[in-house]
């Protein structure tokens, strides 16, 4: 223990001994060096009680520290004893009760010094300490302390020590120190520091409900689960965000960590609605403006009304927001090339076509940024003019009150003209790529980061609804333009599927990546494949170039030994398909080209995993993993490198087979 008297350390052992119920405060005794035994029997003779305040930074030093809690139970805490503090201010301050010396070292303001040399101030507060890091515990809302270290685990005695400290500046019962114990864990293991992001209140207060539900935990009531925020997350604010009389407080820097089972709470309640707060301040599109019923449960403000359950869902998914790209907007759309007008419309007819197809898309990407999936039904029945196939004779048909307004800027009799011709069905299917491949980059804008399994299921959901959903809208519209919309959905979904499988792909392989050992016995079974023999049985299918593929082969195994990081395996894949391509850019081959390609990729990579499989490789499932990422990623950049030399979308190129 070292003293600002002296500043001498000496070697002790320091005895915690916490509070058992009717006591609140965690007495703490100096002894000598005696056997552990001997440790154990004193702690129990223990009767003073120290009191420890919440403004004040509390750490004992020592070779061995025995701990018990009210439990009885014992537990040794080995504590390294270095140095971590430098005094500036404060005095060793000493309440001794009885014959023995209960010794609690204060510190009021101090320095400490990290192993990086990074030297960080700390006013008035308690540290959680662990092998993962440490945390401050402070006692005042706005405390300038923050975080020292992130942690995700810290230890039991150190938890205690922050209940005690809780159960005296907020009058928490001290029966409940087990229970509290359990909850601050949670809260660490389920939460995170962040800029720029908020969270509600009752959404916390919601989850943490259901924690205890789940747990058969007794739960604190909101105020004191409030106070225990934030005593662990330092620097947390409220803002009341919303609009007048629909508004709600909000804890601003705070966020759910993207591996916590929280961001599965959606699938568990089968997403009753996917319904978020709008990612800007000024919305691009009003739907209920346009939309008759749309409007329900969501106001030109952008703001949502619903169920008390909508609600609460509303605030589960509102951490969704930061994996979107909500900046993009919809481009422009080319002008309709029409020699010759159909019988019975004019230029007029086709400019309120143009007008309100523009408007029509523009409400979908809308409704798509506030992953509002479900409304894009409505937006297509209303704008195809959607009515009930055979409704029973004495059912009411009920039309939206909007319909009027579309029906006077262009009749269902004209607009079913112009769905015959060509050039309109042509113009609409360019418009539709351009569209829908602007959702896709608005809902994975990158497909290697990570994105929460919740919003990747929502997003499945979405796409497996589509082009039942837009069939079904169109019932009285010709055939022919049906076929075309539908082809440009139908290509729409299967990217939206693909790149989650992609992306799933990529964060299951991330962590075979970062394994060590992993790579270690992936290289060993890699140099047993007789590569010789797989070029000569895939030269007759992939007819490649010798030199090629040997490159290939010692660069893969030099970027595996390297132990790369998955972006950096990005980068090495996107090289290899330039330089494979490369002979055939600027020619109209290549499309064709590139289709080849994949296929000899393909076949090669089957081969080589026969090979492992051949040999019973210890790795084979990390390679087949790896294989199957490895190839998605290809058809990814494949199709972009196609789209970009043939001047379409991705969206396009994929919808040409249909």
């Amino acid at each position: 223990m070292q003293t600002s008297e002296t500043g001498a350390d000496t070697s002790s052992t320091v005895t915690l001994q916490t509070s058992v119920a009717g006591q609140a405060a965690v007495p703490t005794q100096v002894v000598q060096q005696v056997p552990v035994q001997q440790q154990v029997q004193q702690v129990q003779t223990v009767q003073q009680v120290q009191h420890v305040y919440p403004a004040q930074v509390q750490y004992v030093e020592g070779s061995d520290t025995v701990y018990t809690n009210g439990a009885i139970r014992s537990t040794t805490y080995p504590y390294t004893e270095t140095q971590m503090y430098t005094q500036n201010t404060g005095g060793n301050y000493f309440d001794t009760q009885g014959s023995s010396a209960q010794v609690t070292t204060v510190v009021s303001s101090h320095s400490m010094v990290g192993t990086g040399g990074i030297q960080m101030g700390v006013t008035g507060g308690q540290l959680i300490s662990s092998s993962g890091g440490t945390y401050l515990i402070g006692n005042s809302m706005e405390n300038s302390g923050h975080t020292v270290t992130h942690t995700t685990r810290a230890s039991p005695a150190t938890i205690e020590m922050a209940i005690e400290t809780l159960q005296k500046s907020d009058g928490l019962s001290t029966h409940r120190s087990s229970l509290l114990n359990s909850h601050l864990q949670w809260l660490l293991d389920n939460y995170e520091t962040a800029e720029g992001v908020s969270l509600p209140r009752s959404t916390l207060y919601n989850h943490y409900l259901r924690h205890c539900q789940e747990h058969k935990l007794d739960p604190v009531n909101a105020a004191s689960f409030g106070k225990l925020i934030r005593s662990i997350f330092m620097g947390l604010r409220t803002r009341r965000l919303g609009t007048r009389g629909n508004s709600k407080y909000h804890y601003y820097g705070i966020r759910v960590k993207p591996d916590s089972p929280l961001n599965r709470l959606q699938e568990d309640m089968q997403y009753m609605a996917m319904r978020q707060q709008p990612m800007q301040q000024k919305q691009r599109y009003k739907p209920m403006q346009k939309v008759d019923g749309v409007a329900d449960g969501f106001t030109g403000s952008g703001q949502q009304t619903g169920t008390s359950v909508e609600q609460t869902v509303i605030a589960q998914s509102q951490h969704h927001q930061q994996f979107l790209d909500a900046s993009r907007v919809l481009p422009e759309f080319g002008e309709v090339e029409i020699s010759s007008l159909p019988d019975g419309t004019t230029f007029e007819d086709i400019k309120s076509l143009q007008s309100l197809y523009r408007e029509h898309c523009e409400a979908i990407l809308d409704v798509v940024v506030n992953l509002q999936f479900s409304l894009i039904e409505k937006l297509w029945q209303t704008f195809w003019r959607y009515s009930p196939s055979a409704p029973p004779d004495d059912t009411p048909v009920t039309e939206p009150s909007n319909l009027s307004e579309i029906e006077s800027r262009l009749p269902k009799a004209k607009l079913i003209t112009l769905c015959k011709n060509e050039s309109i069905l042509k113009w609409m299917c360019n418009c539709d790529h351009v569209m829908y491949q602007a959702l896709v980059e608005i809902l994975i804008p990158d497909v290697l980061r990570p994105i929460p399994s919740a919003l990747t299921q929502a997003i499945r959901n979405f796409a497996k609804s589509l082009e039942g959903w837009l069939s079904n809208a169109m019932n009285n519209i010709p055939q022919r333009m049906i076929q075309t919309k539908v082809a440009a959905v139908s290509a729409f979904a299967q990217t939206l599927r693909r790149y989650t499988s992609l992306n799933h792909l990529a964060q299951a392989a991330r962590a075979v990546l970062q394994n060590t050992s992993q790579i270690n016995q992936m290289l060993n079974d890699l140099n047993r494949v007789d590569f010789a023999n797989v070029q000569e049985q895939a030269s007759w299918v992939c007819q490649c170039d010798d030199n090629m593929v040997q490159r290939l082969e010692t660069d893969f195994k030099m970027t595996l030994q390297q132990q790369s990081t998955l972006e950096q395996w990005a980068a090495w894949l996107d090289n290899v398909m330039m330089q494979a391509l490369k002979p055939y850019e600027g020619r109209p081959s290549f499309p064709k080209a590139a289709r080849q390609f994949l296929l000899k990729w393909s076949f090669y990579s089957s081969m080589v995993i026969r090979d492992l499989t051949l040999r019973s490789a210890a790795s084979f499932g990390s390679f087949h993993l790896i294989r199957l990422l490895y190839d998605e990623y290809m058809f990814y950049l494949v199709e972009h490198r196609v789209a970009q030399a043939t001047g379409e979308t991705p969206i396009a190129v994929m919808g040409e087979v249909r």
